[in-house]
């Protein structure tokens, strides 16, 4: 068995950051927000850091727990999840705002509702 404490400190983390992401997110409409003026590619880096945290954490999770919690939720791509971690830490210069778009508008919601019944499930 592993640290139930420490895995939920880490989705609590992740829970904090989705929200800072829905809420940075929430007055871009396309991804050209994102690229058209100085305060948008701020927001777009502010963004893509959280993905960086929330990517790290799953890292960690999964490392923590075996594979074994993760892998309880399969309706979430977390290997993609992890790896676009990756692509933003090592890529960040050829980061597409079209797809961090589309991972706001797509991917944060359902991620954010199975992290969300792994806090209540975990306590």
């Amino acid at each position: 068995m592993f640290d139930k404490n420490l895995v939920l400190s880490i989705l609590m983390q992740i829970d904090e950051a989705l929200g800072k992401i829905v809420s940075r997110a929430k007055r871009v409409r396309r991804a050209d927000d994102f690229i058209g003026t100085p305060a948008g590619m701020e927001k777009l880096d502010g963004i893509c850091m959280l993905f960086m945290a929330i990517g790290e954490a799953l890292k960690n999770i999964n490392i923590i727990s075996g594979g074994a919690l993760l892998s309880q939720y399969p309706e979430i791509d977390w290997k993609g999840a992890m790896g676009f971690r990756d692509i933003i830490a090592h890529h960040y210069f050829d980061i597409d705002a079209e797809q961090v778009f589309w991972i706001c508008t797509h991917e944060v919601g359902p991620l954010s509702a199975a992290i969300k019944r792994m806090i209540v499930e975990l306590r």
